[in-house]
């Protein structure tokens, strides 16, 4: 545990001293959603409807721009190396590096929905839907991102082929967390739809690490 900790402490202390990830992720999130209401038309209702999926579409592709970086930064400094044979067991190592995604690439767009939620009129109940669907989906997003961009890692502009491979298995998630919005919104239970966000989450914790491990010693085999 101490080596995992580790682990994650030096890819946020990398993260945070080069800022291209946190930067990159947010920026994009939020100029996709401020412009959404230029080109539909600033009618409230109209952005109260598309709000949740608008969101939701911006978060999941903000994702998608820093997964390509989750190993190669270290695949090309030859450190992956060095990783792969060292102490902590693959697995392990994957997991780190996902909580260290996570932390640096998705938290920050979660923080900042509530802002842009209310610029596009979505009710403080959807809000809050919001902010919790994103906190037990977007885990998902990173795990199975991890799989992707761990077969891809030995690619030359593999950025292309890890976004087909990533982006229909994301397709639950969005529909799942789309779903727990509009039903806060209609005043329904938001709750069977957070738990079967929560529910996937868990089953990518418990699968994702290991096909990316695997991915990893396919790749770099």
């Amino acid at each position: 545990m101490n080596r995992f900790l580790k682990l994650v402490r030096r890819d946020l202390t990398l993260a945070l001293r080069q800022g291209s990830a946190v930067t990159l992720s947010l920026s994009f999130f939020v100029m996709t959603v401020v412009l959404f209401p230029l080109g539909v038309g600033p009618e409230l209702g109209v952005l109260a409807r598309i709000g949740p999926g608008v969101l939701w579409v911006a978060a999941l592709l903000a994702c998608l721009l820093t997964l390509d970086r989750m190993f190669q930064a270290d695949f090309e400094d030859g450190s992956l190396d060095l990783l792969l044979i060292g102490p902590l067991p693959v697995e392990m190592l994957v997991l780190a590096k996902v909580l260290a995604h996570w932390l640096t690439s998705i938290l920050p767009l979660i923080l900042i929905t509530p802002i842009l939620g209310l610029s596009l009129n979505l009710p403080l109940d959807g809000i809050l839907a919001l902010t919790l669907a994103l906190l037990l989906g977007t885990p998902t997003l990173s795990l199975i991102g991890a799989v992707g961009a761990a077969l891809t890692v030995a690619m030359r502009r593999g950025g292309v082929l890890l976004s087909l491979l990533v982006l229909p298995l994301y397709i639950p998630v969005l529909i799942f967390g789309v779903a727990a919005v509009e039903a806060a919104i209609s005043m329904l239970p938001a709750t069977p739809h957070l738990l079967l966000l929560g529910g996937i989450s868990l089953g990518a914790l418990v699968v994702g690490p290991l096909a990316a491990a695997a991915a990893l010693r396919l790749s770099l085999s």
